[in-house]
């Protein structure tokens, strides 16, 4: 009687480790939420049920208007951020986190985010090179072709590969559709020369993080050509490469102290001076991608 008491016993022990074992391969949330916090404690990290799944974050967009000097720039206090409607980033609205570190005034560059970038090149990208003013096909893609090849002369990472030419392309403001084009049309704001939509995922792990899409609007209120030649327009390629920074992971620059910077917030007809990568915007696009 007593063998067959402890035979129940053993039976009885050894189903309970079995029950432990197969419990331990999933994470209830009670037991171990702790533990999970400590290796990654990203808005990535979701319940589902009583357990922790680490799903990829959802897809955003970054939003950069390019205003004429003279417009933009405002501060209206109203404790709301509204840099998408040209309030300046300095402004109290629009400060940083007091937790955040602030980069540094006399850097000269800024970024989308920490280890937003992107994570395979080369870049290819689509010119939609329709246009008001008359300019030629052939202008148009080379403007743009400098303005992206600007960027790749001071890393060697080989970032924008090669354009195609699409007379039907489209601004994705709602959503991507997989392809990196810039093209003419109307913006319906007073002052904006061009808009920039940066899309990728801004949160999560950092490995998750990465650009996967930008879009390029040159807007058809103002007049486009060389301004090298007639300061009278605004200068194409001088605008493009501006706007081609922010799509590899660069942000507007509006303290004056970098004002000489491809990046900085503001340009006006005849400005030639952002065809050319300074200091500052060198300085960014090695630390995103390497230097040679």
């Amino acid at each position: 009687m007593k063998k067959v008491i402890l035979g129940i016993l053993v039976a009885i022990m050894v189903l309970s480790l079995s029950g432990v074992a197969g419990a331990g391969k999933l994470i209830p949330v009670a037991d171990q939420a702790n533990e999970k916090a400590k290796t990654d404690n990203s808005p990535a990290i979701e319940k589902t049920g009583d357990y922790l799944v680490l799903t990829p974050p959802g897809l955003e967009k970054v939003v950069f208007i390019h205003y004429k000097k003279g417009y933009g720039g405002f501060c209206d206090n109203d404790g709301v951020c509204e840099k998408d409607l040209g309030e300046n980033p300095s402004c109290a609205d629009c400060k940083k986190d007091k937790d955040e570190p602030e980069e540094p005034t006399t850097a000269c560059y800024a970024f989308l985010g920490k280890w937003i970038e992107w994570k395979e090149w080369p870049v290819n990208y689509v010119i939609d090179p329709d246009n008001p003013d008359g300019l030629a096909e052939d202008f148009v893609t080379n403007a743009i072709f400098l303005g992206a090849e600007e960027w790749d002369s001071y890393t060697g990472a080989e970032l924008f590969g090669t354009y195609s030419i699409d007379y039907s392309s489209s601004w994705d403001s709602d959503a991507p559709d997989g392809r990196n084009e810039l093209l003419f049309g109307d913006y319906p704001k007073d002052g904006v020369i061009a808009v920039a939509i940066i899309w990728g995922y801004f949160t999560g792990p950092p490995s998750s993080r990465g650009i996967v899409e930008f879009d390029v609007l040159f807007d058809t209120d103002f007049t486009w050509g060389d301004g090298a030649l007639n300061p009278a327009v605004m200068d194409l390629q001088n605008i493009a490469t501006h706007e081609i920074g922010h799509g590899v992971g660069l942000a507007d620059l509006y303290n004056t102290v970098c004002l000489d910077e491809t990046m900085y917030g503001y340009s006006n007809y005849g400005d030639t001076k952002k065809r050319d990568l300074n200091t500052g915007d060198i300085t960014g696009i090695q630390e995103l991608y390497g230097g040679f």
